[in-house]
């Protein structure tokens, strides 16, 4: 699943009308949350741990309408702690991200 700059970045264009300043800090801080998030699933190894970063994951996202993420987060909540094919999935979303 891709990222998908749409939704998210006219969310954090709205958060920070026309302050370009802000936007970059409010676009780093998204990808700040969401590489901890990615990194708690990595090292999660039971399911209480996986399933609060997950939750946590799926929060980040539905705060900034990020669909595609909603989508890797639902599927994190329903998968077992490490599923290596949806953390590998989550870090392609951030590296996309991140990219841009």
């Amino acid at each position: 699943m891709a990222y998908e700059a749409g939704a998210l970045d006219a969310t954090l264009a709205a958060a920070a009308g026309d302050d370009p300043e802000l936007f970059a800090e409010l676009r780093s801080a998204f990808a700040e949350s969401l590489a901890r998030q990615v990194d708690l699933l990595r090292r999660a190894r039971c399911d209480g741990n996986w399933q609060v970063a997950a939750m946590r994951l799926k929060g980040l996202a539905a705060s900034f309408h990020a669909e595609p993420l909603i989508v890797l987060a639902e599927e994190a909540l329903e998968s077992a702690p490490g599923e290596p094919s949806v953390v590998r999935r989550l870090q392609g979303f951030l590296d996309e991200f991140s990219a841009d």
